[in-house]
């Protein structure tokens, strides 16, 4: 299997708080993984979540990171990612499938009642992203298999949506 590049990595939380997955994304294992992809440049959404620590002996000289809370659109910063890394939130899947670029989803297993992992597996198992809890991000990283990701159906949020509640059987 060939190794992909995204020099440009998004990592995002939406509006909520899952410093879990930016400690993750932030630690030597990770970043490993990060550095052969490619990655020049890390961008953290941190939601309402704590500014991360950011350890000039991971990143090196080689990788430039930045980080911001929250802003009215992250839309550009999908645009310009050759891989985003987000939580399993509908709005962020629907925003970043849309603009066809490669997404693994990192579900957090602490919310209540978490219908996110059921869509994140529903469109896992469609072929349109890869997904895993913070514990498997590194592996699912190195061993996923990126060039086996569909694009998701052009279509407006309301197909989407529909989608959804089709998987969800509603």
């Amino acid at each position: 299997m060939k190794i992909p590049t995204f020099e440009k990595i998004l990592v995002t939380v939406g509006t909520t708080q899952f410093d879990e997955l930016i400690q993750t994304v932030t630690s030597h294992n990770v970043v490993d993984v990060l550095r052969r992809f490619g990655c020049r440049k890390l961008t953290l959404q941190i939601g309402r979540g704590r500014n991360p620590k950011l350890d000039k002996e991971v990143f090196g000289s080689d990788i430039e990171v930045k980080y911001f809370d929250l802003k009215a659109s992250i839309a550009d910063d999908i645009d310009s990612a050759d891989l985003v890394i987000s939580h399993a939130g509908a709005g962020s899947c629907i925003e970043v499938l849309g603009a066809a670029k490669p997404l693994v989803v990192v579900v957090n297993e602490r919310l209540m009642d978490n219908h996110q992992s059921e869509l994140a597996e529903a469109l896992h198992q469609e072929g349109h992203l890869l997904y895993c809890t913070p514990e498997f991000l590194s592996k699912t990283l190195a061993e996923g298999d990126f060039g086996k990701l569909k694009k998701f159906p052009p279509g407006s949020v309301g197909d989407f949506v529909s989608y959804l509640d089709a998987f969800m059987g509603f």
